[in-house]
């Protein structure tokens, strides 16, 4: 699966129009739809969850204008590819505190990402995040 979708471009710290969010949950129904099938409904709940936090990310923080979601399987891992095309200074993310009510994101997927025996990064300077979820061998 292979989608490119149009953001609002708009200064930091500036909130994103409804419009922009709501493909959020845009992106969580392809990634269902496509991996039920293509018989991989066992990761579905997972997958969806990384995507709609990636996506989120990617619409909030990037800056940009484009983001492209790409899910592929690699050896045994479906991997979920979120590009923005933006560089970020911020490379490493950063624990929230127990009372910050956003920042946990990356903590789930990279949460995600070790209980199916997978991982997770940052490539491309910041402007990728990617997370790699191993699937079950029968």
């Amino acid at each position: 699966m292979r989608s490119t979708f149009g953001i609002k471009q708009r200064p930091p710290g500036e909130l994103p129009p409804p419009e922009d969010g709501e493909k959020v949950g845009v992106m969580r129904r392809r990634a269902r739809q496509r991996l039920s099938a293509c018989g991989l409904a066992c990761v579905a709940d997972e997958a969806v969850l990384i995507v709609s936090e990636l996506v989120t990310n990617a619409i909030v923080h990037s800056g940009g204008r484009e983001i492209t979601v790409i899910l592929s399987l690699r050896a045994n891992f479906l991997r979920i590819h979120v590009h923005d095309g933006v560089p970020s200074s911020h490379l490493h993310p950063k624990a929230p505190s127990n009372a910050a009510e956003d920042g946990r994101g990356l903590v789930l997927v990279q949460s995600l990402a070790e209980e199916r025996r997978g991982t997770w990064g940052i490539d491309d300077a910041g402007a990728t995040t990617w997370c790699e979820l191993r699937l079950a061998t029968s």
